[in-house]
């Protein structure tokens, strides 16, 4: 059977990791029998999760990984016309290149109170001195990223601007369809999945989340994923 390596499921979503949560959504929506391994990315392909193990072969980032998925297993965009997978291409990568930055800056720099959250959430399974250790190592590691990315380069207010023009152009092209590309869901929902509920599903705060949850159609979208493709989770959470 598959294995999917990925965090420990934690806040009563998915996977705190955006990128799992993307590739774990794909597993469900397309039937794919799997087991969840959890763990950290010391030693991960990439030196990130997730990646997964299948038959022998280790293949790590959520990109390729669904490819596989599409290849060996099921293709959740066979149908679509070109005009479709461009769109579902462009709407992937502004979630994954641009919203993911400013939710990065929310968890790891807006604030110490969001920093203890995810501090507590990644590292709290190590002992007190490693995982202090560990934390202010990764932490620095991925403010660099941001600061490289050029999301860091921006003051708050400006960051937040920006990722709420995201969330503002997917509530748009979501309209009050079922799913992105109307009646079932493709690799997008997928995608979109993962990196909105790990934008305001979590327990960060920022005017991120907080303008995110003012759009009614993104939520009840979320939701509705959710309790179809995750009804063992939402049982967890009673």
């Amino acid at each position: 059977m598959l294995q999917l390596y990925q965090f420990e499921r934690t806040w009563g979503i998915p996977n705190l990791s955006h990128f799992c949560c993307k590739t774990e959504t794909y597993l469900r929506m397309a039937g794919i029998e799997y087991e969840i391994k959890p763990t950290l990315p010391l030693g991960a392909p990439k030196g990130k999760l997730p990646y997964i193990e299948d038959g022998g072969e280790i293949l790590g980032d959520s990109r390729f990984i669904v490819l596989y998925l599409k290849t060996k297993y099921k293709d959740l965009d066979k149908g679509l016309n070109e005009e479709e997978l461009a769109l579902s291409l462009a709407l992937q990568r502004l979630l994954e290149e641009h919203l993911f930055w400013a939710t990065m800056y929310s968890r790891w720099q807006y604030s110490d109170a969001n920093w203890q959250v995810t501090k507590q959430a990644i590292f709290g399974v190590m002992p007190p001195v490693i995982r202090d250790m560990a934390a202010a190592y990764y932490r620095h590691k991925i403010k660099q990223q941001i600061y490289g990315h050029g999301t860091g380069r921006h003051e708050a207010e400006e960051i937040f601007a920006l990722g709420k023009q995201d969330i503002n152009a997917l509530s748009t092209c979501l309209g009050d369809k079922k799913y992105f590309l109307g009646d079932r869901p493709t690799t997008l929902d997928a995608s979109a999945f993962g990196f909105l509920i790990n934008t305001f599903g979590c327990p960060i705060e920022s005017p991120l989340k907080e303008h995110g949850l003012s759009k009614d159609n993104l939520i009840n979208y979320v939701d509705r994923i959710k309790a179809k493709y995750y009804p063992d989770l939402q049982f967890a959470q009673q």
